[in-house]
């Protein structure tokens, strides 16, 4: 059986918004051994409509050290409005999503990875189909920009894993509270 697993970049502030823009700063070779350990077992990416919108429009066009193993790995993209998906190895998980996912996760034999997707990653939380969620903390307040919870509804985690990195980033690993 497969797990679900949300990787964020996250400021101390709690924006996930635009990493590109003060993340790269801290990343370093203790960040990419995570980031690598993280992909090793990531059988599938899952991802909601906007993410894909922007991997979709990037990463077939690169030629970035990466690109080949996003363009050929797995794609599954959630979303009620998406009609056609023309990026290689994507599939369309619509209609009834909690279970589809339960089915999609019942079905793979790792992880199904988000890295980024906070809307996604909300819901998924709600609907108790989150197994993972992965926090690289920045020691940087960017002031502004979506967060990951953006509303006042409690969600109890807890820490399953954490390591300070060198830059004084903090890499936290949740998982849902059983209460």
């Amino acid at each position: 059986m497969g797990r679900i697993v949300s990787n964020f970049f996250m400021s101390l502030d709690g924006v996930v918004e635009a990493p590109d823009q003060w993340h790269m700063p801290y990343f370093n070779d203790e960040m990419g051994a995570a980031i690598g350990k993280g992909m090793a077992t990531n059988k599938a990416f899952l991802m909601g409509r906007v993410l894909y919108d922007e991997w979709a429009g990037f990463w077939p066009n690169s030629d970035d050290d990466f690109a080949t193993f996003f363009n050929n790995h797995p794609k599954y993209v959630v979303s009620n409005s998406l009609e056609q998906a023309d990026w290689n190895n994507t599939t369309i998980v619509s209609g009834d999503v909690r279970r589809r996912l339960r089915e999609l996760k019942d079905a793979t034999d790792g992880d199904l990875v988000i890295s980024g997707s906070a809307t996604l990653v909300r819901s998924l939380l709600r609907d108790g189909l989150l197994d993972e969620l992965r926090v690289l903390v920045h020691p940087i307040v960017v002031g502004r920009g979506g967060r990951l919870f953006e509303d006042d509804t409690p969600r109890a985690l807890e820490l399953a894993g954490h390591q300070i990195f060198s830059t004084g980033v903090l890499n936290l690993t949740y998982t849902p509270a059983v209460r």
